[in-house]
């Protein structure tokens, strides 16, 4: 199974970006996937999550209402839609699925996802 991340680019301080994740297979159908990322010099941090069954959803409380996780089922992809974004959300994005949902603090820690993408680079300039 393998994921591919795309979307990542350079925006001013601001301005939007989507984010996608293809997953090359269903493997996934009854577990989480998610979205962490990265920056110079610091420890991978949680964005969000979804459930692919019932598409529920979890943030980081610093995105919450400014990034938006989503999923196409019939697509085999997750996004992440990022607004109003900060240059502190430049990063790496990595995607990330586990095989079961998950609850709570488990679908935050990137040591509980067991397949991960290549990850996009997002620069934000101020």
């Amino acid at each position: 199974v393998q994921l591919q991340a795309s979307g990542g680019g350079w925006v001013q301080a601001g301005g939007s970006l989507r984010l996608s994740c293809a997953a090359s297979d269903r493997t996934f159908s009854g577990g989480t996937m998610a979205w962490f990322r990265q920056a110079p010099g610091k420890e991978r941090e949680f964005v969000a999550a979804i459930t692919w069954s019932d598409a529920k959803t979890s943030y980081e409380d610093s995105m919450r209402g400014r990034f938006t996780i989503s999923r196409d089922r019939a697509k085999n992809t997750m996004y992440l839609q990022m607004n109003s974004l900060k240059p502190e959300d430049t990063a790496v994005y990595y995607c990330a699925a586990r095989l079961s949902r998950g609850v709570g603090i488990v679908i935050r820690a990137p040591a509980s996802y067991g397949y991960w993408g290549q990850g996009t680079l997002v620069t934000v300039s101020s």
